[in-house]
């Protein structure tokens, strides 16, 4: 089976999302409780699952996390280089730099699955355990620093709280029941569906009306300059091809979709986000299929 047969499932269940928004039944208060569902119950279900029963050695996943987190680091301090790059009207800046940096967690742990089964799963699982607290607290930092809200958002954010609650629990050694494990597995397993459902339904690319500039800015890093330091860190610290390639599948993917509803909540400019993450999942599907290739 070739990479571009691999993702036709996950972009298929968001072609899926969109036609039901635009065609379906469904009244908006439906979508938002979904979306709800999957970010407060679902998806944080799942990141403690995946992180408090993956195997943390970091003997061996060490070079993986120093990777990706310089990777991180990297598109961080390029998504900040476009404040003196461009001239952009109020909130287009503070509101569009999370999307050079952070990921659609959803989109990540259906491909790895896909490409890699559960020891993909749990490769990835562990980056975004590390990659949410710092992707999250950048993003809140760029809209909040002036009102010193950025602890509280940190403290506040359902994402966070599952992976760091995931990581103590398996540092501890901590093990719960079977019907416990049953049970979030279950959990996990929806969120991995609905979520994709969720990021197609939420595709618009009407919101941009001015800044066209910095939003292809932003795009080309998140899809081009990020997933290319992945990439080359990775070879140059030797990473084992598996790794690799979940290194680069991570750099490469679409922003994250619940970057419109921290810019909205936060009085940024949520049309200009919603714009740039539909846009990213959108041309995703080109350039994600080469990341894979070139690793495969």
């Amino acid at each position: 089976m070739n990479i571009t047969t691999l993702l036709v499932p996950d972009f298929t269940l968001i072609l899926l999302g969109f036609l039901l928004k635009r065609y379906g039944k469904f009244s908006g208060d439906f979508w938002t409780g979904l979306e709800k569902m999957v970010y407060y119950v679902l998806f944080p279900a799942l990141l403690f699952y995946s992180t408090s029963r993956t195997v943390i050695d970091f003997h061996v996943t060490g070079k993986l996390l120093q990777v990706t987190m310089m990777a991180v680091a990297c598109a961080i301090a390029l998504g900040w280089l476009a404040k003196v790059l461009f001239r952009s009207a109020p909130m287009i800046f503070e509101s569009g730099v999370q999307t050079a940096f952070r990921f659609n967690s959803y989109i990540a742990l259906a491909a790895a699955s896909r490409i890699a089964g559960d020891e993909g799963t749990a490769l990835m699982a562990l980056i975004i355990g590390f990659g949410v607290p710092v992707c999250n607290a950048a993003a809140v930092h760029a809209l909040v620093h002036k009102n010193g809200g950025l602890l509280r958002e940190m403290l506040r954010n359902p994402l966070i709280i599952a992976t760091a609650s995931g990581l103590l629990f398996n540092l501890a050694g901590l093990h719960y029941p079977e019907v416990v494990s049953a049970t979030l597995s279950r959990l996990g397993n929806a969120s991995i569906a609905l979520g994709l459902i969720a990021v197609g339904a939420g595709l618009q690319l009407s919101g941009l009306h001015e800044s066209k500039g910095i939003a292809g800015y932003f795009l080309a890093v998140k899809l081009l300059v990020y997933p290319t330091i992945g990439f080359a860190l990775g070879r140059a610290l030797d990473l084992p091809p598996l790794q690799l390639q979940m290194a680069v599948t991570f750099c490469a993917m679409p922003t994250a979709s619940s970057a419109y509803v921290l810019a909205a909540r936060m009085g940024g400019n949520g049309p200009f986000v919603a714009f740039l993450i539909s846009a990213s999942t959108l041309l995703s599907m080109l350039t994600l299929p080469f990341w894979l290739t070139i690793t495969h």
